[in-house]
């Protein structure tokens, strides 16, 4: 139990470690994000923090935007290698999220609810942020 305990510093210490170096991306960065840029209406999405095993199936989080208020708010989610991530975002004002990773990805969206697709193929810690307003909205665990 004590080693599944340090286990989990890790990637703690790593998300502090890219906190530090905020929004000004770096080119050693170890990630890569693609994401369809498909936009559809969708009402469906589980709760955010959905994750699922290594595995082909796609996990599927909604992210809702109210002003300058988002959630989920920072929450980490595990994906392995290669598995899609479907971010349904739903937003009362368009606005645009960027995918740390390499290179930067960027997910443009209007009012409104829309649907994307993201997959990132390195393992790591991916952040998805907004700059307006300035806020970590969700970090991607990839193993």
């Amino acid at each position: 139990m004590p080693r599944h305990g340090l286990s989990r510093l890790a990637p703690l210490a790593l998300v502090l470690a890219l906190g530090l170096s905020a929004c000004g991306g770096s080119d050693d960065e170890a990630d890569t994000a693609t994401p369809s840029g498909s936009s559809s209406s969708s009402d469906s999405g589980s709760d955010s923090g959905s994750s699922t095993d290594a595995g082909s199936e796609a996990v599927e989080i909604t992210v809702t935007r109210e002003g300058d208020t988002f959630t989920p708010n920072g929450e980490r989610v595990e994906l392995a290698i290669g598995q899609t991530l479907d971010l349904t975002i739903t937003s009362d004002v368009a606005g645009e999220f960027h995918v740390h990773s390499t290179p930067e990805q960027e997910i443009a969206y209007e009012e409104g609810t829309s649907t994307h697709e993201i997959t990132i193929d390195r393992p790591g810690v991916v952040e998805v942020e907004s700059h307006e307003p300035p806020q970590v909205v969700l970090q991607l665990e990839v193993r």
